[in-house]
């Protein structure tokens, strides 16, 4: 299926709003991750929205952000193109102006996140109504996602020590005055790893957000920001209250590290030579009986075991987010 833009996701913005269900968007910066997340959704029959920042964008182009937008744009519509679902890109947590004009120009995104939420309420309606203008301006066929209220925590190189509560005639008039697709609101999650216990959530405040909009005559998709702690039952809660778009990064950077190490923590020895043998990666241990197990270390063995739990962990999201089995292809 064709990698999908913004006219094709507002559709599923739309059916999410009527339904009470969102869209899992999941943070990549490499293809390991990003093939297991197409895996699990085409299982889950779920549309699928990845996601890159800035910082993944500069990964992914070995320091030039353009070039890792451009590679892993055109990586990710070639293999969405193998799955018969919906592929839609979202920039998560864009702070550059130029930077975001020039994904417009390129036609790459399906939605793009500026974040000034860092800044004074009148800075951040500026700056977030710019980039809707660029977008009106450029004719580009992407949605706006603007923040308002701090989520606690790192997001790329944006940091807040504080969590601060979204208010909702606040948020009306942002919405307003700068015209966003979607609103990222802070109701107590935070980026990073968090522990869902410890989570002062307020689904309730979540509830006030939305009914300030509708009276407003704003019906505008909510966005939760900072989820990877968020338990299976607190999301399903935040879900009927307008969040339509979910993100999580942290746990797919958790389960990749950690089937990693489970897979080399099983055979140490298929990698590391034993006590008394010279670690002599220089001479490939020409000179010991020992040798390492390409078996075990050759890159691809782990890498297939990262896209399979990935994809086990996305379907897993998607049941619990109600997407599955949604498919605007369907």
């Amino acid at each position: 299926m064709p990698f999908y833009g913004g006219d094709e996701l507002a559709k599923v913005y739309d059916e999410a709003l009527n339904e009470g269900f969102g869209l899992v968007a999941s943070n990549v910066a490499e293809p390991n991750v990003m093939m297991g997340l197409m895996e699990g959704a085409d299982r889950a029959d779920s549309d699928l929205l990845l996601q890159m920042s800035g910082g993944a964008c500069t990964f992914a182009g070995d320091g030039d952000p353009v070039a890792g937008l451009k590679a892993m744009g055109n990586y990710i519509e070639v293999m969405a193109d193998r799955y018969d679902i919906g592929v839609f890109l979202n920039m998560d947590h864009q702070t550059d102006l130029e930077f975001i004009e020039t994904q417009m120009e390129l036609d790459v995104p399906s939605s793009i996140m500026i974040d000034a939420s860092h800044e004074p309420f009148e800075e951040n309606v500026e700056r977030s109504r710019r980039v809707v203008e660029m977008a009106e301006e450029e004719g580009a066929d992407v949605l706006v996602e603007a923040e308002l209220g701090q989520i606690k925590g790192v997001e790329d190189e944006i940091e807040s020590e504080e969590a601060f509560y979204t208010d909702p005639e606040q948020a009306v008039e942002f919405v307003d005055r700068t015209g966003c697709d979607l609103l990222a609101i802070s109701v107590g999650t935070q980026h990073g790893v968090a522990k869902g216990k410890d989570l002062e959530l307020r689904p309730d405040l979540a509830a006030d957000i939305r009914e300030a909009l509708r009276d407003h005559g704003l019906d505008t998709p909510l966005v939760l920001h900072g989820s990877s702690g968020v338990q299976p039952d607190q999301l399903r809660q935040m879900l009927q209250h307008g969040i339509c778009k979910v993100n999580k990064d942290t746990r797919y950077q958790y389960e990749y590290t950690r089937t990693a190490y489970d897979l080399y923590r099983e055979s140490p020895g298929a990698i590391v030579p034993p006590e008394g043998v010279e670690d002599d990666r220089d001479t490939f241990f020409n000179d010991t009986e020992w040798s390492p197990n390409k078996d075990v270390f050759d890159p691809r063995v782990v890498g297939r075991d990262i896209r399979a739990r990935i994809a086990d962990v996305h379907a897993n999201l998607a049941e619990v987010a109600g997407s599955a089995g949604r498919s605007l292809h369907k």
